[in-house]
């Protein structure tokens, strides 16, 4: 059941619960730092929190073309959620005013690149199930 739920809903979740104030009063939760280290070369390297949430949605999109090689009947259901949660990030993004940030932009298309690789994982895995000899 829960193997059905396109995971790219997540970032989504947590991208709206840091709007909503989730994680602090503050105006943009999205810049503020994580972590910093000085590198060798005298720079400083440092972290946010929406280079995290970038990081952490690639990998989730990782594990979505993952669950796209599999061949199953339920695949075109999870294709169909991986495209309502596409269409959601692309509502939001021209329907909030805070959701038109370059974060929930690449988040989205994120979600569009989870979207087109499942259908074109999906129909390369079922054209090698068919055997026309």
């Amino acid at each position: 059941m829960f193997a059905h739920i396109p995971l790219m809903i997540v970032p989504f979740i947590l991208y709206n619960l840091g709007l909503a104030g989730a994680f602090g009063d503050i105006t943009d939760p999205w810049q503020a730092q994580v972590f910093s280290l000085s590198m060798l070369s005298g720079g400083v390297w440092t972290m946010s929190l929406a280079d995290l949430l970038v990081l952490f949605s690639l990998a989730i999109l990782f594990v979505e073309i993952l669950k796209a090689t599999r061949t199953s009947n339920a695949s075109v259901l999870d294709h169909l959620l991986s495209t309502f949660v596409f269409v959601l990030f692309l509502v939001e993004f021209l329907l909030v005013e805070r959701a038109a940030s370059s974060l929930f932009f690449i988040l989205m298309i994120i979600a569009l690149v989870d979207v087109l690789a499942g259908f074109v994982i999906s129909l390369r895995a079922a054209s090698r199930d068919v055997n026309f000899r």
